[in-house]
């Protein structure tokens, strides 16, 4: 499968905003934004070029698979289950993004950035309702519980780091965490005031109808 292996800051100095994804270092001032807020390369502080209606639907469609770290094949998957839901086309996109279980790991507190969590998920770190689900892509349901696999686990670095990480930045509303059992469940599934992440996905349900 294709993957990205590039610099990850790269991403975000070139949409020009935080993307999150490189956990804590992005809430210092060592994040990449915060030292060159434009894009990389020998080109990258030019201004005054302004993007066409394609371009700029174009790039809020890959700032989006950014965030989520989803390629093109599978985003144009969540599109088409996102058109036959009920509801709003692109509220409905957000939230199937969000219910990944890569994606539910980092939000419920396992780990600081989504890059990690699946990292973490593929290699059988978590179970879903008592399962083990090595599957990052694996779309969670309301009520759906998290926990950690092995009891090592429970003890080690990475863990210890996370929680940490929570401490700081807090969990969204719609999981609760227990961290004496290390466990988490999704208590319902987000609406779009509670999604914080800066997408328009008008512009992204405007770029796939066309």
């Amino acid at each position: 499968m294709a993957k990205y292996t590039d610099a990850t800051c790269r991403l975000c100095r070139h949409d020009g905003i935080k993307l999150f994804l490189k956990g804590e270092r992005c809430y210092t001032d060592k994040c990449a934004i915060e030292r060159r807020a434009y894009a990389a390369g020998q080109h990258g502080q030019r201004s005054g070029r302004k993007l066409t209606e394609y371009a700029t639907q174009l790039r809020e469609k890959q700032k989006a698979k950014r965030i989520y770290g989803v390629l093109e094949r599978q985003f144009r998957r969540y599109f088409a289950m996102a058109e036959r839901m009920r509801g709003v086309t692109g509220e409905n996109l957000l939230q199937l993004l969000e219910r990944r279980l890569d994606n539910m790991v980092h939000r419920m507190g396992f780990a600081p950035s989504r890059m990690e969590a699946r990292h973490l998920v593929r290699h059988g770190h978590f179970m879903v309702n008592g399962k083990k689900n090595s599957v990052p892509s694996y779309i969670l349901k309301q009520g759906d519980v998290v926990a950690l696999r092995r009891d090592k686990d429970k003890q080690s670095a990475w863990l210890k780091e996370a929680y940490e990480f929570v401490d700081r930045h807090g969990v969204p509303e719609w999981v609760q965490l227990n961290k004496e059992k290390n466990i988490a469940t999704l208590v319902q599934y987000p609406s779009r005031d509670q999604l914080t992440m800066p997408i328009n996905e008008q512009l992204i349900v405007e770029l796939y109808s066309k």
